[in-house]
């Protein structure tokens, strides 16, 4: 049992596509399915401009330079490393703020006290679906003229009272790689209210040429290929099916694990619609084994579950000696680091699979006494 496992369509809705494909002799460089998978999912997702990339990863590096950044960009240190990693390729400063102790986002206070007069971009992480406090960061950065980009990868389709978390910010960023709830094997997308600031990453992302004799502007080659499009437009009818039974899942984790000292399962807050695209628990001080020692007992009896994020970037040797990185800085994030476990959740998984991992965890606890 593996933390995850990708969503696959049935495979003879895949190869029909590939047909048309190999018909048209059209593989990349905005083809038909790119075209038809980026409106697919300005509806599905209800935002006004997505531009189709290449990786998460990309799509970061691209909102960042479209959006002429320099300087420091405030971010959080519990993400995944492509979050900070971006930053530092395209010029920018990571300066580490902690996180809030339950809902595990950006604490606005923390990111009030790292703004300096060298700070450009707060960079807020949706961490596992959980939204930022968007109000309280957009307020500081208007306070201080900064811009505000959301690494938003477990974030597919969060929304909170009823509005996509994606409409927050100068701009949010998708990953589609195979292990997120809406994949195209690797891919991703930069999300946007701004038809300008589409209009440029799409030239960034196509070496900035804009016809056959102009290059516009220094772009990177970060264009999603038909293939993967293909793979994109049937896998997004079956998004909600998967979120569905992914919720059942996660309801018998609630259930199960709610009355175990030692384990905290991460909250939704309310009017939170949740992505379901991980499954989080806390293993507490006042559990009676540590949160590495389920890791490993759970391994041995082949349940892979996942400790999302640690290190905290921040431990990173090429981030670490930084002042922002100094572990006193981040107290929150320090614990929470050494805590935090995801449990596997696919709907192959089952909720028989649920309760028999959620024995296994109680067997632990039990023995460890």
């Amino acid at each position: 049992m593996y933390v995850t496992r990708p969503v696959l369509p049935d495979l003879r809705v895949y190869m029909a596509a590939l047909q048309g494909i190999w018909q048209r002799q059209w593989l990349t460089n905005k083809g038909q399915l790119h075209d038809a998978l980026e409106w697919a999912l300005c509806d599905h997702l209800r935002v006004s401009h997505l531009s189709l990339v290449s990786s998460g990863t990309a799509a970061l590096m691209l909102a960042f330079r479209a959006l002429e950044l320099s300087g420091e960009a405030v971010t959080t240190p519990l993400t995944s490393p492509a979050t900070v990693n971006a930053l530092t390729w395209c010029g920018l400063t990571p300066v580490f703020a902690d996180i809030d102790p339950l809902e595990l986002t950006l604490d606005p206070d923390a990111v009030e006290r790292a703004i300096t007069p060298r700070t450009r971009v707060i960079v807020g992480v949706h961490i596992y679906g959980i939204p930022c406090r968007i109000d309280q960061l957009q307020a500081i950065a208007d306070r201080h003229g900064l811009r505000v980009v959301y690494d938003a990868a477990h974030a597919f389709g969060t929304e909170i009272d009823g509005e996509p978390v994606l409409k927050w910010g100068d701009a949010a960023i998708l990953s589609f790689h195979a292990t997120k709830l809406f994949h195209t094997a690797e891919g991703g997308a930069v999300v946007t209210q701004d038809p300008d600031l589409k209009r440029r990453i799409d030239l960034f992302k196509t070496l900035g040429i804009q016809d056959e004799i102009t290059v516009a502007l220094p772009g990177i080659n970060a264009r999603m290929n038909e293939l993967e499009a293909a793979l994109g437009l049937a896998n997004l009818p079956l998004v909600e099916p998967e979120r569905r039974a992914r919720g059942e899942i996660a309801n018998v984790y609630r259930e199960r694990l709610a009355g175990l000292a030692g384990i905290d399962c991460v909250a939704v807050p309310r009017g939170v619609r949740n992505s379901q695209q991980y499954f989080m628990v806390r293993v507490t001080g006042a559990s009676p084994v540590s949160r590495d020692d389920v890791y490993e007992r759970l391994k041995s009896f082949n349940v892979f579950a996942r400790r999302y994020f640690y290190p905290l970037c921040s431990d990173f040797s090429f981030y670490r000696d930084a002042p922002s990185a100094n572990p006193r800085n981040l107290p929150v994030a320090t614990r929470v680091a050494q805590e935090v476990l995801s449990l596997p959740l696919y709907s192959a998984l089952g909720t028989t699979g649920a309760h028999r991992i959620c024995d296994i965890i109680e067997y632990v606890f039990r023995t460890t006494r």
